[in-house]
């Protein structure tokens, strides 16, 4: 049997001396704790050089540099306790100890490596077709493979982790719960959900990523190990799209352009780069940005920066000060920059960057502080250049990539939206009145719900922004309940509302499921995206920054019928609803939120449950939970209080929660609708299952002229009798069995129905002087106020509305 792998681990202090020694460290040594503890680790070394990192560097240099990171990967010089020189591979974490101080957690994989071929086997059969991060664990368990999508995670390699266990690769509390996992696994426990972090630096850290661990088996049956899988892009996306929320209710909440520059700056740091400069133009007429006689820009304001640390324990890096008057170089990033008009996104390794740290002055901060990666975005709003930011990353390993840029548009456009907006106030009158248009002033009459709604524009943001509702009849008595967001302020975003809450009055009209209607909408957000980039734009996400195109937008699209009392929904990134019993219970509703919209080929969730009659369903965008003063889980908290109250009305609920909730304006908009949900009982609704025979025509006549006689609805026999004769005649023709008739009465409207099992959709068509056929479709549409066709998984129903005169 191939010797099992161990892992040497040691603790070293700030000073250099040995703290810890495990039974792995004796191993790999031959050491015992007593001879070691207490003494410089020094002691252990080889030679003077002692150790070399992953670029190759060795001696003195590399453990100076190593003592100003948080992490370090390399070999090691070290001389046995019977003479012998072996360089092994360590990892080493720098972590603060409980009495707050600091030291060094070195681990070393020792001993027989993991049984290769069985290993190798298992990996590439796990691998295969994955788009995961994934990681196969043997049964000790230590890493055997990992993925490249789990080396770009973690930004080592697989030969640097290889041997090690899970918590000796990246410290964390969630990842020794996972371990425990992988072991309960590999007792036989099957498949287990687990939260792992992989991405210390990502500012989630402690809530982790989603990822599961499954068992490995050979042919046999034999558990040979497990697997850990994480949906990275999944997660990423996610985070992104929190970020992108978190911006949207922050930054511009002041009419001062200086205070919005400094929250730019403050939500991009740390969460997405370790460095945010943000340099402003002087106030001017719209266009390019201008340029001095040297070819480069005027000297700019430096509005905002924020930083981390280069290393743990020491102050935030010295990058430039608030308040100085930078002047770049024509051939500088920055200043192709705002030529362009567009961002760019700079390695480290980079000619443009390198020359520019070493021959500029006012970017030695870029070799000073190790910065590997760049991103530089204009700040553009309604066709002027307002400035520059810079983001860049010197302590996260890993760099920038394309989304990242996408992602640095979309905030730098909500910020330059408020930055033009403040120091042009007049524009915000005129955002407010379009947005209000744009909104529904009445709520169409229906009968499947009692709505209340609320909106309520941010205070001091620079534009309002794109936060809409709806309420849109459906037929067969259903309401579609309607809730959005579309990321960013100002007049684009607005008018993107508006485009987009026209596309969902159309795709309503045609009767999709959630679902479907939430695909087709992504699709439309990416084709206005396109649009608005223009045929020669080569950079689509640099111009939906500038034109907000939609992207990022949330979207919570209901469908609630009072027939059967049950709610569908799907949701595109938007908050889930939350619904109150009769009873008073309230609770989320469990329904999987898919991406936002414009983010494109990621799959939407159908959710449906049956809700009691008097039910309250609570829609609203995340603006009534972020709220100045209140966290999260205090806003929840505080909402759910205010719906668990008794409420005469729908109007009632709307403004207790505000009342609750608000103390004061809101920084970001805020939309809140409440639906209290009716019932229509048996006694108004007809259903009858019709035999596939042409003679049922004229008993199907006679039986809703019977139940309409009962429903005293004399009046509309004729028309109904009508109506019943062509949609029947059409199923049975055109058709497939079963054919089920239906009515449905409502205090305004009586609805025909009539299904079957094919996906034939009728067509009105326009019948010439002579022809014998052509006119039923034609009669029906000029004889009630509506008619349409919805399909279902098992076939379609035509139906057609009529409209009651009141008695």
């Amino acid at each position: 049997m191939p010797e099992t792998p161990s892992t040497a681990t040691v603790t070293v202090d700030e000073r250099g001396v040995v703290t810890g020694w495990s039974d792995g460290a004796q191993r790999l040594l031959g050491y015992t704790a007593p001879e070691v503890v207490g003494y410089p680790a020094t002691r252990l070394l080889a030679d003077d050089t002692g150790a070399s990192d992953d670029t190759g560097r060795s001696g003195e240099r590399t453990w100076r540099e190593a003592a100003g990171r948080e992490r370090w990967s390399g070999t090691v010089a070290l001389r046995h306790r019977d003479g012998h020189r072996l360089e092994p591979r360590v990892l080493a974490h720098r972590r603060t100890t409980n009495a707050g101080g600091a030291q060094w957690l070195v681990v070393s994989a020792v001993a027989g490596a993991a049984p290769q071929p069985a290993g190798a086997a298992l990996g590439e059969r796990a691998f295969a077709g994955s788009p995961f991060a994934l990681a196969v664990f043997d049964t000790d368990p230590r890493l055997v493979r990992a993925s490249a999508g789990m080396e770009r995670v973690l930004a080592l390699g697989e030969e640097q982790m290889r041997g090690l266990r899970l918590p000796e690769i990246a410290p964390h509390p969630l990842n020794d719960r996972a371990e425990t996992a992988m072991r309960l696994t590999l007792a036989g426990g099957g498949p287990q959900s687990v939260r792992v972090c992989l991405h210390p630096a990502d500012g989630q850290a402690e809530r982790g990523w989603q990822g599961s661990v499954t068992p490995l088996e050979d042919p046999t049956g034999r558990m040979r190990g497990v697997c850990l899988a994480v949906d990275v892009q999944t997660e990423l996306m996610r985070q992104r799209m929190l970020l992108l929320s978190d911006a949207g209710s922050r930054v511009g909440a002041h009419s001062d352009t200086r205070r919005t520059a400094e929250e730019l700056a403050e939500v991009a740091v740390p969460r997405f780069a370790d460095v945010a400069v943000v340099d402003l133009l002087p106030d001017r007429r719209p266009g390019p940005a201008p340029v001095t006689p040297g070819g480069g820009p005027p000297a700019l304001d430096r509005a905002a920066v924020r930083s981390v640390p280069c290393a743990p324990g020491q102050g935030p890096a010295r990058v430039g000060t608030v308040g100085e008057e930078p002047r770049y170089p024509a051939w500088s990033p920055v200043a192709e920059c705002l030529v362009r008009g567009r961002g760019a996104m700079y390695a480290g390794g980079d000619a443009a960057l390198a020359r520019w740290a070493e021959e500029d002055p006012q970017a030695a901060w870029i070799r000073r502080t190790g910065t590997h990666s760049l991103i530089v975005v204009p700040l553009r709003a309604a066709g002027t250049t307002l400035g520059v930011a810079l983001f860049a990353r010197h302590r996260r390993p890993e760099p920038f990539d394309a989304d990242d840029l996408w992602l640095a548009e979309q905030l730098v456009a909500g910020a330059a939206t408020g930055i033009h907006s403040s120091r042009h106030p007049q524009q915000h009158t005129t955002t407010m009145t379009l947005q209000r248009s744009l909104l529904p002033r009445t709520l169409p009459e229906q009968g499947a719900v009692e709505i209340a709604t609320r909106y309520l524009p941010a205070t001091g943001r620079a534009g309002a922004g794109g936060d809409w509702f709806d309420v849109i009849p459906l037929s067969g008595a259903r309401a579609a309940l309607v809730v959005g967001d579309v990321v960013g302020h100002g007049i684009r975003a607005t008018a993107t509302m508006g485009r987009i809450r026209t596309a969902v009055h159309t795709l309503a009209d045609v009767d999709l499921p959630p679902d479907e209607l939430l695909t087709h909408l992504d699709d439309l957000v990416l084709h206005m995206a396109a649009d608005e980039a223009g045929p020669d734009s080569t950079d689509t996400a640099e111009a939906t920054a500038e034109a907000v195109g939609g992207v990022g937008t949330t979207c919570l699209y209901a469908v609630y019928d009072p027939v059967t009392r049950r709610l569908a929904l799907a949701s595109a990134g938007h908050p889930p609803p939350a619904v109150v019993t009769p009873a008073g219970a309230v609770r989320f509703l469990d329904a999987r939120p898919g991406p936002p919209l414009g983010l494109g080929g990621l799959p939407f969730e159908a959710f449906e449950t049956e809700l009691p009659e008097g039910s309250l369903v609570v829609l609203y965008t995340n603006g009534l939970l972020q709220t100045r003063g209140h966290d999260m889980d205090d806003a929840l908290d505080r909402m759910f209080a205010a719906l668990a109250r008794p409420a005469a009305s729908p109007d009632t609920v709307c403004e207790r929660v505000l009342t609750t909730l608000l103390t004061q304006r809101p920084d970001d908009d805020i939309v809140l609708l409440v639906a209290r949900t009716h019932a229509l009982h048996s006694d108004r609704v007809a259903t009858w299952n019709l035999p596939f025979d042409p003679a049922v025509v004229a008993h199907a006549r006679r039986q809703v002229t019977d139940r309409l006689t009962a429903w005293h609805l004399g009046d509309a026999a004729f028309i109904t009798e009508l109506v019943v004769s062509e949609l029947v005649t059409n199923a049975l023709r055109y058709g497939r069995p079963p054919v089920r008739l239906r009515l449905i009465h409502t205090p305004h409207t009586l609805t025909c129905e009539v299904t079957d099992s094919s996906n034939t959709t009728p067509h009105m068509r326009r019948a010439h002087t002579y022809d014998e056929g052509g006119r039923g479709l034609l009669l029906v549409g000029q004889l009630t106020r509506r008619w349409g066709t919805r399909h279902h998984p098992t076939g379609k129903t035509v139906w057609a509305e009529q409209f009651l005169p009141a008695h």
